[in-house]
């Protein structure tokens, strides 16, 4: 193991990657919660997922990254939790056991976040790394979502800034105090 890896740095590193992934899983929460009940079905391509079954991947894999990290173990024939009928039931699923996963890595403690963890036989790296692979893979799986929305007829919410649907907006400036 490297000697930068220190306890102090995977803790360091753990909070700055949790503080990004909350404001990505915020803005994960708009484009899911865009997805139309009825045209929750819709798929770009007879081989990719529909837009509720790319919701419910979304969300059952954040917590399946974070529970793996929790536990120190990847156990990839677990079982899975059941999925929900309606993309409002994922979303419910997911606002209820998103953030105390959360919280609960924010509290671990960092010398357990430098144990390795065996992912599947690809990789073996210390737990908190998998941060990386968590929020990359939500990501990911956003933007694929995120495409099937204008095609089902609904609006497209800001991700990285403003869409077509919800402009970019400057946030009033506070005048300077002398």
């Amino acid at each position: 193991m490297s000697q930068h890896m220190t306890p102090e740095f995977a803790a360091a590193y753990r909070d700055l990657m949790l503080y990004g992934f909350r404001n990505e899983a915020a803005t994960t929460r708009k484009v899911i919660a865009a997805i139309p009940e009825a045209q929750s079905d819709y798929k770009p391509d007879p081989h990719a997922y529909s837009a509720k079954d790319l919701a419910w991947h979304i969300a059952a894999s954040e917590l399946m990254f974070l529970e793996s990290i929790l536990n120190l173990k990847f156990d990839m024939g677990g079982a899975q939790p059941e999925k929900p009928e309606t993309v409002a039931a994922i979303l419910a699923w997911r606002d209820s056991n998103l953030e105390p996963a959360l919280d609960r890595l924010a509290a671990m403690p960092a010398d357990q976040l430098l144990t390795p963890i065996d992912f599947a036989g690809v990789f073996n790296l210390p737990a908190f790394m998998y941060l990386n692979f968590l929020n990359s893979h939500s990501v990911h799986h956003r933007g694929a979502l995120a495409t099937y929305l204008r095609p089902m007829g609904t609006k497209v919410p800001s991700i990285y800034g403003g869409s077509y649907d919800e402009p970019f907006k400057m946030p009033e400036r506070a005048e300077a105090v002398a």
